[in-house]
């Protein structure tokens, strides 16, 4: 993949995420009905994280974020943007290096 679509790639789980984080506090708002509206965002929260970030972070993050939903007085806090910045800010790839096969035909 080449960078301007990797980083087209970053962007868009970025902003996504702020939106699906944003769209999950909002039940704070919201008097006597929010906590009843986390039970119908919860699954649906933690399906988005699994599409979003798939393999096995993808799926503790979709564990996570389902539980976060769920508990109240814990949608304050921005799952999907904690799950992006872990991702591509402080989870390091192994940089991978290009290595050339000379082969020789007869």
């Amino acid at each position: 993949m080449n960078q301007h679509k990797e980083k087209m790639l970053k962007d868009k789980l970025f902003l996504k995420g702020l939106m699906l984080d944003a769209i999950g506090m909002l039940t704070v708002g919201i008097p006597v009905i929010g906590p009843f509206l986390d039970i119908l965002w919860a699954p649906f929260a933690a399906r988005k994280m699994r599409e979003m970030y798939p393999g096995r972070n993808g799926k503790l993050a979709s564990a996570i974020v389902f539980i976060e939903e769920i508990l109240p007085f814990t949608d304050i806090i921005p799952t999907f943007t904690l799950m992006y910045i872990y991702t591509f800010v402080f989870k390091k790839e192994p940089e991978q290096k290009v290595r050339t096969i000379e082969v020789e035909s007869y």
